[in-house]
């Protein structure tokens, strides 16, 4: 391949790439939204991003209502690093110390603008349950 038709393709390349990491937090999002509706979690809470000048070296996910153990029970430190890392992905031009949100509005709070990019960019967004049965498939 030569360097003057990489740099020709360069945006298509970056263009692809930006709607293949929408795809995947579209679809990492959902599995987020699939347990918490699972587990019929409820309630108003906060995602805390790292942040060494509050003297948190890592996210934590708190619920504001409801029970703190339940979401523990559901949600391991690992879940919350990805929630967190996806989260910052969907505020990129709008950077944020923290998400507050209803875990009942989830789905539409986080999914609904990757949804919208992904169908305005041409791509055939599944239904939910065809995304599971899909994923379950590969």
């Amino acid at each position: 391949m030569k360097l003057n038709h990489l740099l020709q393709q360069r945006s298509l390349l970056l263009r692809q790439t930006r709607l293949a990491n929408v795809a995947f937090v579209f679809t990492e999002l959902g599995r987020f939204a699939d347990r918490i509706a699972r587990g019929q979690l409820r309630g108003q809470t906060t995602v805390y991003l790292a942040d060494p000048d509050a003297q948190r070296a890592w996210p934590t996910w708190v619920a504001e209502e409801g029970s703190q153990s339940v979401l523990d029970e559901h949600f391991v430190d690992q879940d919350i690093l990805d929630l967190a890392d996806l989260l910052i992905f969907t505020a990129a031009h709008d950077p944020q110390k923290s998400f507050t949100f209803r875990l009942e509005e989830f789905e539409a709070r986080f999914r609904s603008a990757l949804r919208r990019e992904l169908q305005a960019a041409g791509v055939e967004v599944p239904s939910a349950t065809e995304l599971t049965e899909g994923m379950n498939h590969e």
